[in-house]
């Protein structure tokens, strides 16, 4: 009797025990995951500057790389923190991201239900966003650290915002600190993920519903306090244009393939994806590591899709004033998902689920706002309602347990991958490297020539295919491939010294010296490739000078 009536009580406590247990729970399998050869390598394992642990060297790098064409310094000081309590043991770099997933969801939890005082759908939002399994990319894979930290830079500045709102309402000299809190909070949200740049856009979005700040309570009209709200973000408006210009110019020398791809195709498949994450949103079945761009996407499709996507927006509109939380869920999640829908070629795939990471909360609330309000007049809600939302949330969580299975090691999810996807280049060369690694040769070489008959321009499949020619001493066709890999990426210091190797251990110290300086002109601090060119320029009885480009 007491123990019920403590519930009563405090649901928060409960509520907030039970969300951190069960996700802490869901997620403690991939305590025993391994790392996978996607990215791991560049983020972690042979990333020199990282798994050294935390030096002063290491930070200064941090801050001024833009080292796989991203600037996101306090993204590479977590991990670099991770190596240094746990080395390369992949268990305790997992384990930090359970550790903040948890958190954000916590977070969110408490930012919901402090701006709308609705424990339950509050509580709602928070568990789908801890367990649905569109989300499990985020967390189980070590590289996605930045979505992660990003996200809980983005839950401290909402809370921090949502502080200063009502400290300002009283006139409360505390809420200078509140809003300058909120604003170094995003700042650090852009040193971990750049996507986050969408986040002065959702301050607005809260103006509107919950915190009501845009309608003047007298006249109704919203074009009074609008401008005072823009003029409100304009120093987190200014943050955002200053990471833009940063991604900007560490990205404008990146070359994710040779395939470049139009803006009339990229808006097509933009549209699509809008689509698609929905679908996964509500029916998660056959999600991949790696989606691949179609190859083509008929006309009629993307019409249709616009067409639906447009009246959807016309209708959450419509109902601005009755139901704010529709337009506002509906806009946060097209709004924050703009930054990697595709506008801008980045990386080889259409879509990954893991930037749905902080968008889909904008449907969870439009769900669960909406379907409360939708059945509040039916006799029975109190007693069905928990009943959905409950058969809802067992869903994710039974879904995501399936979808973790699948990221144990880099051949479980690359196989899966290539299982629920089709013409999957990037997926092919990553399984056959995860089978050359295990020692299966033969394997390996059906998925790298597959990627490369599939993409010849996909510099890392025609690399991977050279590397392993050169092992099984196939030394004309390693050069070719090789070669082809050297060009396609010029700004790759790996594939740059690799192929120089090649050529200085078949005569070819001339053509080697080439490649090492390339190399070191993209990664001046490339020891090993400042070396080779020493012995390749002795090699050549060059006179030039043997000193780093």
């Amino acid at each position: 009797m007491r123990f019920a009536e403590s519930i009563q009580k405090k649901p928060t406590l409960f509520i907030c025990f039970g969300l951190a247990i069960i996700t802490l729970l869901a997620y403690l399998p991939i305590l025993r995951h391994d790392f996978i050869n996607y990215d791991d390598p560049d983020y972690i394992l042979g990333n020199a500057h990282v798994n050294h642990g935390v030096t002063w060297s290491g930070i200064v790098w941090a801050f001024t790389s833009a080292e796989n064409a991203n600037w996101h310094p306090l993204t590479w000081i977590s991990h670099m923190i991770d190596c240094q309590l746990f080395g390369l043991q992949p268990a305790g770099h997992h384990l930090v991201n359970v550790l903040f997933h948890t958190a954000n969801a916590l977070l969110l939890f408490l930012l919901l239900r402090n701006l709308t005082g609705a424990i339950w759908r509050s509580a709602f939002v928070a568990a789908a966003f801890a367990w649905h399994p569109l989300h499990v990319e985020s967390v189980a894979w070590a590289s996605e650290r930045k979505d992660v930290l990003s996200a809980l830079f983005w839950m401290l500045t909402l809370l921090a915002y949502a502080r200063y709102v009502r400290e300002s309402t009283v006139h409360s000299p505390q809420s200078k600190k509140f809003y300058t809190l909120a604003l170094l909070m995003y700042a650090c949200g852009l040193m971990s993920k750049p996507m986050v740049v969408t986040l002065p856009c959702v301050l607005l979005l809260l103006d509107f519903w919950p915190l009501n700040r845009v309608w003047e309570q007298d006249s109704g009209s919203w074009l009074k306090n609008l401008p005072k709200l823009f003029v409100e973000k304009i120093p987190f408006f200014a943050l955002t244009v200053v990471s833009c210009i940063i991604t900007m110019h560490v990205q404008s020398g990146a070359r994710w393939s040779s395939v470049s791809l139009g803006l009339p195709f990229r808006l097509e498949n933009a549209a699509m994806s809008y689509v698609r994450y929905l679908s996964n949103i509500f029916w998660p079945t056959d999600l991949a590591l790696i989606y691949p761009y179609p190859h083509s996407i008929p006309l009629w499709a993307v019409i249709a899709v616009v067409i639906v996507l447009a009246l959807l927006t016309a209708i959450f509109l419509s109902q601005a004033r009755r139901s704010p939380y529709l337009v506002v869920g509906w806009l946060w999640f097209l709004g924050t998902l703009v930054p990697t829908i595709g506008l801008v070629q980045v990386g080889v795939q259409s879509m990954a689920d893991r930037y749905s990471y902080l968008p889909s909360i904008g449907i969870f609330v439009l769900v669960a706002w909406g379907v409360n309000d939708l059945l509040a007049r039916w006799p029975e809600q109190k007693k069905f309602l928990p009943i959905i939302a409950g058969l809802a949330l067992v869903g994710c969580l039974t879904v995501t347990e399936l979808q973790l299975g699948y990221w144990r090691n880099s051949l479980t999810i690359f196989a899966h991958t290539v299982q629920v996807t089709t013409d999957n280049y990037a997926a092919e060369d990553c399984l056959g490297k995860s089978l050359d690694n295990i020692g299966k040769t033969d394997a390996a070489a059906q998925y790298y020539d597959a990627a490369v008959q599939l993409e010849p321009d996909y510099p890392m499949g025609q690399f991977d295919l050279g590397m392993m020619e050169v092992e099984t001493g196939k030394d004309a066709d390693a050069s070719n491939h090789l070669a082809i890999a050297a060009n396609l990426a010029p700004q790759n210091p790996v594939m740059q010294f690799d192929f120089g190797v090649f050529l200085a251990q078949h005569g070819q110290a001339q053509l080697a010296v080439d490649r090492f300086k390339t190399a070191l002109a993209d990664r001046p601090d490339f020891v090993e490739a400042q070396q080779q060119l020493d012995l390749a320029l002795h090699a050549t009885n060059s006179p030039a000078m043997r000193s780093t480009p």
